[in-house]
């Protein structure tokens, strides 16, 4: 399952940066997903979560924030969803050259982190 893969590249990603800015625990970690990622959100999850033992990271939650795929005509410019299964062809024109503009995201959008102790600061995003 390549859901562990990413889970664990994210939580490598997400702890070294937490360490570095001496972050003490992460308590939550957004990621965009896109449709058409061929991530399963709930496997994800599941080994986030697994994946978060003995780092910074333990116990923390992870938001996933589905991007809805969407596409363009090279020929007429018309845009559209895309959907599952993908529709690429032009609901315009029938044309079969298109861009895909969004749909394929898995990237960090952002990093909550614990809150310091009384006097120290407050919760900070990351």
């Amino acid at each position: 399952m390549h859901e562990m893969s990413i889970a664990m590249a994210v939580v490598e990603q997400v702890d070294a940066a937490a360490r570095e800015h001496g972050t003490e625990a992460v308590v939550l970690v957004r990621l965009q997903v896109g449709e058409l990622a061929g991530v399963v959100p709930s496997a994800l999850e599941f080994c986030f979560e697994l994946a978060c033992a003995g780092t910074l990271l333990e116990g923390a939650v992870l938001e996933t924030e589905t991007v809805p795929a969407r596409a363009r005509c090279l020929g007429c410019e018309t845009e559209w969803s895309v959907g599952m299964p993908p529709d690429l062809g032009c609901p315009n024109c029938d044309g079969a050259g298109v861009e895909l503009l969004a749909g394929r995201e898995l990237q960090i959008i952002g990093v909550e982190r614990a809150e310091r102790p009384a006097g120290a600061g407050a919760r900070q995003e990351g």
